[in-house]
């Protein structure tokens, strides 16, 4: 039977409606009565077509493993249930495979979870994308790059504790593999206005209290910065501490981060060293003091906090000080210099603390940038991810709310228009008539704040630049001039709200009735905002710094390059960034996450109603839905709508043989479903009412409980036959062992009578052939009695007459010797005789020699008497010396360097050849006294000395050391017998070593043994073997030049003793051990075994390479060296 591939779906086991397409009826209050009931059963995803809603569950949901990551990989979107990772794959997979640059845009308000959604798609991207070092290298700064923005972006708000104060955008790039090559961050708005003042129940930045928290103390002396928050100003107190967030912890986060991310450590200490200062910058205060010309200055208080903050920053204290009491105004030529009162020092001294802030934090922007941007010029594709704050309603609306509020509205007006025309293209795409959508166009409210001439941004931009007196009120009256007839603009004296009956505006107000709803907005600090002024003597003041960093941040403040030109109003900034990010957008596909926050508690199982409906009214989610219900509401490809419906037609089921389009035609006609509610496209059939879709799924349902009965009867049935033929079967066996049985007793009956029989009879063969053996042996016995006594009498006979013949020859021997004697007497005595008589004719003839010679010496001596005497006295001092010589010979010893001194100078040559031949004859007669072991031994110190003098320190101490081999008595030690039965071979060698761990480099003694063939390691204790290395896997020995007993063995790669890797050793004998192991690898394998001495050489410790490293130190425990793995890839030792 074959077996059906189980496919899922979004439809199976659905909890309220997975896709608010197919939602019925459509309306508000089922919207979130839908969401409700998803919310209650942790299902807080839910689609929208493509787009994904997000619903803040305030609590860990165990949806995001390693192995739902792999459950939504490479798997259609409406497959599996709604999730963030189904949208994750489905825009990684097109631009992987389709070459589509993408865009995830992740909108909500502040506590919805968009910096956790940005998260789960950065980490769902960096999990399916390819591996290896350098990609895994960039994923990681990629990811570490979010925990160091958090830091610096990120503060706690009522609504949420890490809530994001900017707006960030980044883009993935990717190669064409769709591994990731690096990334570039963009920063919109940071609300830098939350430095130096904060709502009641929120905080600063996280990093003022990370620093504070986790700074050792040391780091806080040079920071000149204490623990306690209570000494700074710009710290709220009331929420210094946030439960469940361990700011010390956190901090040692970010800095980890910072360093993975690729921060140098004299640049993390400058960043430090700048948030320090506008800490400390808020603890400046000011006095005020009246001048001769009666006009106010400022004084500051206390100039202890002044004079720290310059010792940070490298500032000239007094120029700081100027630059917060003076304030001068260049036009063209002149300069004009006015002092400040309190309240414009206080203004300079927060503008410089926001400035310094904001501009440190797009400094590391831009640095996170220089670190993760990718490295190689290819073709790339992007995917990016929008991170930015949500459509905001507070009880007071400032600047801040309107430009995010306007940055939302543009977001609104794209995603209309790419999701219409998204529907429009895959209509077109598919053959299918295009029906117009109506839907509210919100590009008349962006014209409102935008339009060059009369928008509300550069009617802002105007006022500022005015000049005369600017206030906020006289920004108000330019709006209800030039706004007044706008139909989404409201305030007292605008025409479109003369008729209201609305007490609630007031005067310094004006409402903007954006998509989401009516807001209304103070215009108190619109035109501070706007401007964001920056005096020019503090520019040029940190412009002055020695700091590197404070310098790089105000490039305005050199002389060299003063510009008289006002610099871009923050409106001017956002709207110029704003229109870069729609154009970024527009090039690439889009992708939607909505984030709703359910409630304002940030507590879990709680679901306010209207507050999510307010949110799903300003984020336009009810309008979305219209968008993709106004044509069909559910579309799907042939061959899954086939594969999922055939069972509901018989011609259909269980297997269709033509195209997936004529048996889905084939199936809708079957099951009657009328021509109106379906239109057939060119790959996918389209369902315009939901209703449909559920009457399918309902008899799809049905139809599965009638194939559940179907197959549970067809199972019975087949249980019960297999059942059947089990016990048949069982029943034939069990009767063929029984006859089996019996027939095997009866045949063991009749073969024990045979055998009982047979006994019997051959009991009575052997009995009667013992009878006959024994009377022939009987027999023989009495024979070889008769012929012993027979041959002893013979015997006896013999030996007499031999005795009595030995007698006779005896006497004869004795006589015949006797005569002997006498005749060798006889013949001495005749011998000495006539010796005698000849050495007197010598003697008398040397007389006359003698004679002779003097006559003829008197003849020639006056000729020759100066030569003779020369050669005479010559011959007695060459004697004299030859006889001294033998008396004052040294000894026999090859190692003795004395010699005599030379007694006369002719005789140098002489003597130093007489030296050199006695050396020669002496080690001779020295090596002749050798036996075969003693000259074995000689030879294994002269291989020695060739391999290691001059190389190894240790190798003099060992000259004198006699090399003995077996220094352990193993034959004799019983301890040992176990270890010496399992030895085979001859032991060359055999000593206790220290063998060095190689997961932590300490030791454990064993015992070294070498044989003709083998390396041999035991346990010291119970003589167990415990490693057997055949000398052919030995390839090397290594050592250092130092006066240690370290030495690695290195073992063929490849070879079943390398398992484990190389081995390292620690001897008393390493000269020794390393000899005899060089000597033993030639003989038997005539290789030479390679002997490498350096501080620094490799082993294999299993999978890894690990660097052995000498180094000089001085040691705890004396002088023995010790050993330390100092990470994966080192371990040091420590020689004295």
């Amino acid at each position: 039977m074959a077996k059906m591939e189980v496919k899922t779906s979004l439809l199976d086991n659905m909890i309220g409606v997975g896709d608010m397409v197919l939602l019925e009826p459509l309306a508000e209050e089922s919207f979130i009565n839908n969401l409700q009931k998803r919310f209650d059963h942790g299902e807080i995803y839910t689609y929208i077509g493509s787009v994904v809603i997000s619903v803040n569950p305030y609590r860990p949901l165990p949806i995001y493993s390693p192995e739902k990551v792999e459950e939504y990989r490479n798997r259609n979107f409406y497959e599996l249930r709604p999730h963030i990772f189904a949208l994750s794959d489905e825009a990684y997979r097109s631009l992987r495979d389709q070459d589509k640059d993408q865009c995830i845009l992740i909108t909500g308000e502040s506590g919805a979870g968009k910096t956790e959604a940005s998260k789960l798609v950065m980490s769902y991207v960096a999990a399916v994308c390819g591996k290896g070092a350098e990609v895994n290298q960039v994923k990681e700064q990629l990811l570490q790059s979010n925990p160091v923005l958090e830091a610096f972006g990120n503060a706690k708000t009522v609504r949420n504790d890490n809530s994001s104060r900017f707006g960030k955008y980044m883009d993935i790039e990717f190669d064409f593999k769709g591994d990731p090559l690096g990334g570039v961050i963009s920063n919109y708005l940071l609300e830098k206005s939350r430095v130096v003042k904060q709502p009641r129940g929120e905080r600063n930045f996280h990093i003022f209290y990370q620093i504070l928290s986790g700074g050792s103390e040391e780091m806080l002396q040079q920071l000149k910065l204490e623990r306690d928050f209570s000494r700074y100003n710009y710290l709220s107190l009331d929420s210094a501490k946030v439960n469940g967030v361990d700011d010390a912890a956190n901090f040692r986060t970010v800095r980890n981060a910072m360093q993975i991310v690729g921060f140098m450590d004299h640049e993390t200490q400058s960043v430090f060293e700048v948030v320090a200062a506008v800490l400390k910058l808020g603890n400046i205060e000011f006095k005020p003091e009246s001048r001769v010309n009666g006009l106010d200055e400022s004084k500051i208080k206390d100039k202890n906090e002044l004079k720290e903050i310059c010792e940070l920053t490298g500032i000239d204290q007094s120029v700081l000080e100027r630059a917060f009491s003076f304030r001068t105004v260049e036009a063209k030529q002149e300069k004009v210099s006015t002092t400040l009162n309190v309240a414009q020092a206080y203004y300079a001294r927060d503008a410089l603390a926001k400035n310094l802030y904001s501009r440190l934090f797009s400094w590391l922007v831009t640095r996170i940038n220089e670190s993760i941007k990718a490295q190689t010029k290819v073709r790339k594709k992007v995917m990016g991810v929008l991170d930015i704050y949500g459509f905001e309603i507070f009880e007071d609306n400032s600047f801040e709310q309107f430009i995010i509020n306007y940055c939302n509205e543009k977001l609104q007006q794209i995603f209309i228009e790419l999701t219409l025309k998204e529907e429009q293209e895959e209509y077109i795409r598919e053959d299918i008539e295009w029906t117009h959508i109506e839907y509210f166009n919100n590009a008349i409210i962006c014209d409102l704040i935008e339009n060059n001439q009369n928008g509300i941004l550069a009617m802002l931009d105007e006022e500022c630049l005015r000049p005369g007196v600017v206030t906020d009120d006289t920004f108000l009256e330019k709006l209800n001039q030039v706004c007044a007839t706008h139909q989404h603009f409201e305030s007292r004296m605008s025409k479109c709200s003369r008729f209201l009956n609305d007490t609630s505006l007031p005067h310094s107000c004006f409402r903007i009735q954006h998509y989401a709803g009516k807001v209304m907005y103070q215009v108190e600090g619109f035109v501070d905002k706007n401007n964001d002024l920056l005096y020019r003597d503090l520019s040029q003041a940190m412009w002055k710094a020695s700091h590197p960093l404070i310098k790089s941040l105000f490039p305005e403040g050199n002389p060299a390059k003063i510009n008289l030109k006002r610099p871009l109003t923050a409106g001017s900034q956002f709207k110029s960034s704003v229109a870069t990010l729609m154009r970024n957008l527009q090039t690439k596909n889009p992708n939607y996450i909505r984030c709703i926050k359910p409630n304002d508690k940030k507590a879990a199982h709680v679901f306010t109603e209207a507050l999510v409906c307010h949110q799903v009214r300003y984020l336009g989610l009810l309008e979305n839905v219209r968008v993709r219900r106004a044509g069909y509401a559910f579309r799907q490809p042939y061959e899954p709508c086939l594969e999922r419906y055939k069972m509901l037609c018989k011609q259909t089921w269980p297997h269709w043989r033509g195209p997936a389009r004529a048996g889905v035609e084939v199936l809708f006609n079957d099951l009657e479903i009328p021509e109106e509610e379906y239109s057939f496209g060119r790959s996918k059939i389209f369902i315009r009412n939901p209703r449909t879709l559920f009457k399918l799924e309902d008899l799809r349902k049905q139809r599965l409980e009638d194939l559940a009965t179907l197959i549970q009867k067809i199972y019975r049935g087949w249980k019960r036959r297999t059942e059947f033929l089990l016990m048949k079967k069982s029943q034939v066996v069990i009767a063929a062992w029984f006859r089996r049985y019996a027939q095997q007793k009866r045949y063991q009956q009749a073969k024990s009578s045979a055998i009982v029989v047979q006994s019997y009879i051959r009991g009575w063969k052997a009995r009667k052939l013992l009878r006959e053996l024994k009377h022939q042996k009987r027999c023989r016995e009495a024979v070889t009695t008769i012929a012993a006594y027979w041959h002893g009498a013979q015997a006896r006979r013999e030996l007499r007459h031999l005795k009595e013949a030995a007698r006779n020859k005896l006497a004869i021997a004795v006589i015949w010797a006797c005569w002997l004697g006498f005749k060798a007497r006889r013949e001495l005595k005749r011998l000495k005789e006539e010796a005698r008589r000849k050495h007197a004719v010598a003697v008398i003839w040397a007389y006359w020699l003698g004679l002779k010679v003097r006559r003829e010496y008197r003849k020639f001596f006056r000729a020759n008497a100066g030569r003779k005497i020369y050669e005479f006295i010559l011959q007695k001092i060459m004697q004299k010396y030859f006889l001294e010589m033998k008396n004052k010979t040294p000894s026999l010893s090859p190692i003795d360097k004395n010699w005599p001194a030379r007694p006369y100078l002719f005789l140098d040559s002489t003597h130093k050849e007489l030296r050199r031949i006695f050396h020669l004859w002496r080690c001779k007669k020295y090596r002749d006294g050798f036996t075969d072991q003693k000259k074995a031994v000689y030879e294994e110190k002269l291989e020695a000395s060739e391999l290691f003098k001059d190389k190894k320190a240790l190798y003099p101490a060992s000259v004198g050391q006699p090399f003995q081999g077996a220094y352990l008595e193993i034959s004799k030690n019983p301890k040992y017998k176990k270890l010496k039965d399992a030895m085979e071979e001859k032991v060359i060698i055999a000593e206790v070593v220290n063998k060095i761990n190689r997961a932590n480099g300490k030791c454990t003694a064993r015992i070294f043994l070498l044989t003709k063939n083998h390396v041999l390691l035991a346990d010291q204790k119970s003589g167990h073997i415990k490693s057997e290395l055949p000398l052919e896997d030995v390839t090397k020995v290594s050592m250092s030049s130092q006066n240690d007993g370290f030495f690695a063995v290195h073992l063929k790669e490849g070879s079943g003793a390398a398992g484990k890797g190389d081995f390292l050793f620690r001897s008393d004998h390493l000269i020794e051990m390393a000899t005899k192991l060089y000597r033993t690898t030639l003989s038997q394998t005539n290789q030479k075994l390679s002997i490498e001495i350096s501080d620094e050489f490799l082993v294999q410790f299993r999978q890894d390479k690990v660097c052995v490293k000498f180094v000089r130190g001085n040691q705890k425990n004396g002088n023995v060296p010790t050993c330390k793995r100092k990470n994966n890839r080192l371990l040091e030792v420590a020689v004295p």
